[in-house]
């Protein structure tokens, strides 16, 4: 048995003589799990929308870290969790590939981890990352342009 109390899911321990104690899993556990996840399969280049990674970027570097929750909204239930996760492709990728192989990672790993069933993954392709297009080498070649007016 699980339920949902301000912002986690809190399961029974289960033992076989009977209940032992309680666990709580916050739902940004369930979020990092995702997020790890869908960074890991192949043909995913990055996970948020663009202002969410611009925003993102910024706050790693300056805490040092990264947020692998970033990009990733879940909804948790009793026993069940939703997922909705942005995502820019690589180019090349097969779309449709990609976001089967997102949904088959994304699942195992939050079932296996948390117990949880997932019973839905929204993916929303916000991009195609086209290789050497990178924001940075965007940004290096506005401000050559705008050296050269004086």
């Amino acid at each position: 048995m699980a339920t949902n109390e301000s912002g986690g899911t809190t399961l029974d321990g289960g033992a076989a003589g009977g209940t032992r104690g309680t666990t709580t899993i916050a739902d940004n556990v369930v979020s990092t799990i995702a997020g790890i996840a869908v960074r890991e399969t192949e043909g995913v280049y990055s996970v948020g929308k663009g202002p969410s990674r611009a925003l993102g970027a910024v706050k790693d570097k300056v805490s040092r870290s990264t947020d692998p929750g970033r990009g990733v909204k879940v909804e948790v239930g009793e026993k069940q969790t939703a997922i909705d996760v942005d995502i820019v492709v690589e180019y090349g990728a097969p779309i449709l590939d990609t976001a089967r192989d997102l949904r088959t990672h994304v699942t195992d790993a939050v079932e296996t981890m948390t117990g949880l069933d997932v019973v839905e993954i929204n993916i929303n392709v916000t991009d195609v990352h086209v290789p050497g297009s990178d924001d940075d080498e965007d940004e290096d070649e506005s401000s050559s342009r705008s050296s050269r007016v004086q």
